[in-house]
């Protein structure tokens, strides 16, 4: 009964949200506070008169306990009331900056900048205004973006999706089928937003560690040791420089001591270009196996690749299907039909003392799993290491016993997908349906190897890791005793400035200009993509012989993907919200810049100078030797532009009497 007392207001798209009945225009109210329309059919309490109506404030600003019992819960209902009013009437605020306090008013967020609005803070007010989701007007977390360039949190927007609607929450335009069905997180967006959450809560005293795909580098071509190897241009599985110091067995995230070259480690969120160049660096060996591990030793790290059916990807934990169970007689490759139940051996019983130890797992996810939101559009991303909880065994979608293993994020760095400051936290297990049918269940009972320390509040191994069974490369060895490259100093860079590199276009690396997102969430120059499909077209007229044949749809793939978009540049827009924050931030920087202060030159760098150009005019000048060629050579001697223009004139003179 309480839940038939609550008031809401009309969505979106103009239905009370209590009777989901559209009402017509004299049965709605609109409130003159926050100009939500409400029907007046399920309000409790109905305006007596007419005048009333005119300044009518809904439930919401009025302070009714009935919508929002958490904004007055000791008694005094008419302070959320007074203190609108008192924005209201304060004459230094300008009208927007009205119409955001009503809103942190009435959604109970409460101001963290202590009041100052200046300074790197004000970056995130910035994204604040143009990116917010349109259903929980907060920042998106996990972003996904429609074609359309509007932004929403990607479970408001599966949420939205889930009732049936296939269009934009905002514009109602019309959302591809495609992403309805696979929405993709904008990758962009996540770094921004984390960009700006860490300018605000003083965590970026040092370089800021936002990390985008960054790729294999220095592959040597000696390594390239087949034939095959050396025309296809990549290296077979067992060539291929391994660019870190850790044995194959080596458990947890590799750190910076075990990385020479670049004295950073592997970090979560670097994308390479297949699996071979993601076995250079450590995170996943097998170039085709979705498990590495030793079946008496534990296994050290898994890829999600879309192999099996069953798997399930919630990004912070997800469930994972074993290996095993198919006749591998014939094409390896393609063969996905399963022909008999898995068992807990080899790979299996690998990840089974994984979980029973608590060692961490290194994940990477691949561009072949579809069905997931969190895999990346393109290529392999590490994802940090997962724990394993429990592991059981299940009859699977096709009729055949397979094992199932219950992985949860245990990493120090946030994910890829999310535009959280810090890392996981121990949280709770999620509940699972098929473990009430399933077998063989196994949960550890000992504490874990790899846990959480609250004192540090960071993941760390609990007691010493596992020993190695298997030496590091006795090549990489040697390199890692050798002296290690000075780090370069990158020039510090404000957080508006390094906001604007994150907005750089994916074609030409620069800042977007008129930026458009693809429904697979990349992000180009309007200019840079029309250039990308010049002379291309998405319907191609066939004929033969005078006869017109059936029009054939041409295949458009995007520039950065293989997703097809040829319908998108049908209807190419811009994307409004991208371009507001980086006019905004552009505007913002160039406010803040200072005039470089000029140096006064000796009489070497100002007769240099004189002898190259002249920036103001734009016109050469003639090497000064001398003293007196230098005074006759100054800007702003008019005597020897005269004579030099007598001279042009006399010049052109002669050439007209030869004429």
């Amino acid at each position: 009964m309480a839940h038939d007392s609550i008031q809401l207001p009309c969505g979106g798209d103009g239905a009370c949200m209590r009777c989901k009945v559209t009402p017509p225009t004299e049965e709605t109210l609109t409130c003159s506070i926050c100009a939500a329309s409400w029907h007046v059919g399920c309000l409790a309490s109905k305006p007596e008169t007419l005048a009333s109506t005119l300044q009518w404030h809904c439930p919401d600003c009025s302070g009714d306990p009935l919508l929002r019992p958490s904004v007055a819960t000791d008694g005094s209902s008419g302070e959320l009331f007074v203190a609108i009013k008192a924005i209201e009437a304060d004459e230094s605020l300008t009208e927007k900056e009205k119409a955001r306090k009503r809103q942190e008013l009435v959604s109970g967020r409460v101001e963290e900048d202590g009041g100052n609005g200046k300074g790197e803070s004000s970056v995130l007010d910035v994204l604040d205004e143009s990116l917010n989701c349109s259903f929980c007007m907060q920042l998106p977390d996990r972003p996904v973006t429609t074609p359309c360039g509007h932004n929403f949190c990607l479970k408001c927007f599966q949420k939205w999706i889930g009732q049936g609607k296939r269009t934009c929450a905002k514009c109602r335009s019309t959302v591809p089928p495609k992403m309805a069905s696979q929405p993709r997180i904008n990758s962009t967006l996540v770094s921004v937003i984390r960009m700006a959450k860490l300018s605000k809560s003083n965590a970026s005293a040092g370089p800021l560690k936002v990390f985008h795909f960054i790729h294999n580098q220095d592959r040597p071509d000696k390594a390239f040791t087949t034939e095959r190897a050396q025309k296809a241009g990549k290296a077979n599985a067992a060539s291929g420089k391994i660019f870190v110091t850790v044995p194959p067995d080596h458990f947890g995230p590799i750190t910076a001591e075990n990385d020479p070259d670049r004295n950073q480690g592997v970090l979560v969120g670097e994308c390479w270009e297949d699996r071979l160049e993601c076995r250079q660096w450590g995170a996943h060996l097998p170039h085709v196996a979705g498990i590495a591990g030793q079946s008496n030793y534990g296994a050290q790290s898994v890829a999600l690749s879309g192999g099996y059916e069953d798997d399930e990807d919630h990004g912070e934990w997800f469930l994972y299907t074993g290996s095993g169970g198919r006749d591998l007689s014939g094409n390896k490759r393609t063969n996905k039909e399963q022909s008999f139940d898995q068992k807990f051996e080899k790979m299996n019983e690998a990840l089974r003392v994984s979980c029973k130890k608590g060692y961490p797992v290194r994940v990477v996810r691949s561009h072949k799993e579809k069905r997931s939101s969190y895999a990346p559009e393109k290529g392999v991303r590490y994802d940090g290491v997962y724990r394993i909880e429990k592991c059981w065994r299940k009859v699977g979608i096709q009729g055949f016993k397979v094992c199932r293993y219950l992985f949860v994020r245990c990493d120090n760095e946030p994910a890829p997908w999310t535009s959280d400051e810090h890392g996981d936290r121990p949280r709770p297990l999620p509940s699972i349906s098929e473990l009430k049918k399933a077998t063989d269940i196994f949960e550890r009972k000992e504490s874990p190897l790899w846990d959480f320390d609250e004192e540090g509040s960071r993941w760390k191994w609990k007691k010493a890791p596992p020993p190695s069974k298997k030496p590091a490369n006795a090549a990489d060895l040697e390199e890692g005793k050798r002296t290690r490259k000075a780090i370069r100093h990158s020039r510090k860079l404000s957080t508006r400035e390094r906001l604007l590199k994150e907005f750089g276009c994916l074609i030409c690396q620069q800042v977007m200009s008129l930026p458009v997102t693809t429904p697979c969430a990349h992000n180009f120059c309007k200019s840079c993509f029309e250039a990308a499909f010049t002379g291309k077209t998405a319907i191609r007229e066939r004929n033969k012989g005078g006869r017109t044949l059936r029009s054939q749809k041409n295949i458009l793939n995007c520039p950065s993907c293989p997703t097809d978009i040829s319908d998108f540049l049908q209807d190419l827009q811009v994307n409004r919200e991208l371009m507001d924050v980086i006019e905004s931030l552009k505007q913002k920087s160039e406010e803040n810049e200072e005039p470089a202060e000029e140096e006064p030159m000796n009489d070497l760098e100002e007769s240099t100078s004189l002898g190259s150009s002249d920036e103001k005019t734009g016109k050469k000048t003639e090497n000064v030797d001398t003293k007196d060629d230098l005074e006759n050579a100054l800007p702003n001697c008019e005597e020897e532009r005269i004579s030099k223009r007598r001279k042009v004139d006399t010049a052109q003179v002669g050439d007209d009497d030869l004429q």
